[in-house]
């Protein structure tokens, strides 16, 4: 938990975050220890004293760097920090930010978040003692609210990811997604494989074919009574719980993270808990398609052609094209809505990763002006976008001589054609973020961890709280 207090007197633990060396001189410590840190911080941005009693950190933002970077750069040393006072079992700590640049929020949440310990399946658990962060002074409480609130939203995102098949079906999700709406205060509704046939959700249930598990489809609506907005943002998720492909069957080595196919879900999930945690006047919705896609008697094959929720007719070209065809069931399912804006989040290619690397996230779509505003955010936060086009002739690549579309075109532009097949189920301002490559880490990635990282949970909810403040 992060709080606010007057100051730091007997505070125990203390973080110090300096805008230059000289400020050290001014902090009380002996001669020997001003002379070390001096030292220490003018070759490095961090510095620790392990004095008898507590222990002492030091934070020294790079001025020559952006505020971006700086501040992404306190959040990593944040993790070293929480890595650090949970090794020796210590249960607080206090931040005093010397600066004016707000840097306080920004350590706090790099200890937070790395805080994060998915031991739900192991007998022995490393166990996280740190519980208090105390930020002195300057900062807002409403920042610190949110920041809570956020911290929340991607524990949950995280664990949705992290949780396996053997658990996370996708029944289970909408069952968490319940679970969740009444903690929070958020309203939901779920359809279940009755009513997706109901509806001819022919891209979730063609999917869902060779699975017994049923496929759902979670509806959440955050709408609070002093919201900004008359018409609803959508999230819409891709709610994938495991994918071997189909009969286009994965190599092993790919399958071995597919649990994590669902992020796109998650973070929807994540993003509409913290905002409502925080409350948040901004109206917002969130749609998950969820199930598995796997080989059975009755699984769908190459070549089928099936009949989507708005009528367009499909020939399945690759069965592990998957996640395109639940998210244009439910692309075109927000039409009903009239939508301010709707942001589609999917693992949805390896090209992606290709194409941007394993650390950002490509986006498309055909609103430039929210385009923009989420890759500046991106920057903020450093859950970072790289644009790509969406130009007519890639949509060459998915016209079949007997349906309305293909599901997917050749190797070359992956990316861009499964954006481009997205397209075709939207009338409505809309961006796409394929977060293939930043999703899911194999190893230790800072205060991300490793597993699920909820990108882009804080990217969402940096946009919609910046909404509020007319930016």
């Amino acid at each position: 938990m992060i709080r606010k207090i007057g100051n730091y007197d007997n505070c125990g633990n203390v973080a110090y975050i300096v805008a230059d060396v000289d400020k050290i001189k001014f902090l009380g410590f002996g001669e020997k220890e001003t002379e070390y840190l001096c030292k220490t911080l003018e070759k490095k941005d961090y510095a620790t004293l392990n004095l008898y009693d507590r222990l002492c950190f030091f934070v020294k933002p790079d001025a020559e760097k952006s505020l971006d970077e700086q501040r992404e750069n306190v959040r990593m040393n944040g993790c070293t920090i929480s890595d650090t006072l949970n090794a020796q079992k210590y249960t607080s700590l206090c931040i005093v930010d010397h600066t004016e640049k707000g840097f306080a929020l920004d350590l706090a949440e790099g200890i937070e978040l790395a805080n994060y310990r998915f031991d739900k399946y192991l007998k022995e658990k490393k166990m996280v003692t740190l519980s208090e962060i105390n930020i002195v002074g300057n900062v807002n409480d409403a920042d610190v609210v949110c920041l809570n609130s956020l911290v929340d939203g991607v524990f949950i995102a995280r664990d949705i990811i992290n949780e396996p098949l053997s658990y996370m079906t996708a029944k289970k999700l909408s069952e968490e997604i319940e679970r969740l709406g009444k903690e929070y205060g958020f309203k939901t509704e779920i359809l279940d494989k009755m009513q997706i046939e109901s509806l001819k959700m022919g891209g979730l249930l063609a999917v869902n074919r060779g699975s017994v598990e049923p496929p759902t489809f979670s509806i959440l609506k955050w709408e609070p009574d002093n919201a900004i907005n008359e018409h609803p943002y959508i999230l819409v998720g891709k709610g994938l719980v495991f994918d071997t492909g189909g009969y286009d069957l994965k190599p092993s080595s790919s399958m071995d993270t597919m649990k994590s196919d669902k992020s796109g879900g998650a973070a929807v999930v994540g993003t509409i808990v913290a905002l409502a945690k925080a409350k948040v006047p901004v109206k917002v919705y969130g749609l998950v398609p969820a199930t598995e896609n796997r080989i059975g008697a009755t699984a769908y094959v190459p070549e089928d052609i099936i009949t989507m929720y708005d009528g367009t007719t499909v020939e399945i070209a690759n069965t592990d094209a998957e996640g395109r065809l639940i998210l244009a069931d439910a692309l075109a399912y927000a039409k009903k809505y009239n939508p301010e804006l709707v942001i589609d989040i999917a693992t949805l290619t390896g090209a992606a990763i290709v194409a941007v690397g394993e650390k950002n996230t490509a986006v498309l779509g055909n609103s430039t002006e929210n385009i923009e505003k989420l890759k500046k955010f991106g920057f903020n936060v450093w859950e970072r976008l790289i644009e790509l086009p969406l130009w007519d002739d890639f949509a060459e690549q998915l016209k079949s001589p007997i349906a309305d579309l293909k599901n997917c075109g050749s190797r070359y532009g992956g990316t861009i054609t499964a954006a481009m097949f997205l397209k075709h189920f939207t009338d409505y301002k809309w961006v796409h973020l394929d977060i293939a490559g930043p999703a899911f880490t194999e190893k230790k990635d800072s205060y991300r961890g490793n597993g699920g990282t909820s990108v882009p949970t804080r990217l969402l909810f940096k946009y919609f709280t910046e909404l509020t403040k007319g930016n």
